[in-house]
């Protein structure tokens, strides 16, 4: 079962903002609080933990517990098109920075990253924590000890 890679663009110089387009039945996760505009043909719900088809109760409590560890809320917010075409939706983080579009696929299907990093994915996409190893760099780094951990294509 592959996963389709959603479409998207990336607009705005210093206040950026990720538009995607979603087929039917298509859907999207975003973190709590970072979408700017969506057509009405998308259902927004609120999903415990990162909104993976295929994890159980304890999966959902687990993944939570990852999210709340790194600072991030317990909810993500999936963004489902019902509509019988394309819609869209799009993103913005809360403060000013670069966002960048990156493919796990070609990552080996991995990214740790500081906490906050993460913006919005395909659904299917786990997001999950990662310790910093270095005693030096969780204390002096900047980042701290505890990353995000994505995983997926």
């Amino acid at each position: 079962m592959g996963m389709d890679v959603v479409d998207y663009e990336i607009h705005g110089s210093e206040m950026q903002f990720v538009e995607v387009e979603l087929d039917p039945g298509e859907a999207a996760i975003g973190e709590a609080g970072s979408l700017m505009f969506m057509d009405s043909g998308i259902a927004m719900e609120a999903v415990f933990g990162d909104g993976r088809k295929d994890s159980g109760l304890l999966g959902k409590l687990f993944g939570a517990g990852k999210r709340l560890l790194t600072g991030e809320s317990l909810f993500t917010t999936l963004y489902l098109n019902k509509a019988g075409d394309k819609q869209r939706v799009a993103f913005a983080a809360p403060y000013p920075g670069k966002i960048m579009a990156m493919d796990l696929r070609s990552l080996g299907g991995t990214l740790i990253c500081q906490k906050d990093a993460f913006l919005c994915a395909a659904r299917g996409v786990s997001l999950g924590i990662a310790f910093q190893r270095k005693l030096g760099a969780g204390f002096f780094g900047g980042e701290g000890f505890i990353m995000q951990k994505l995983e997926g294509d």
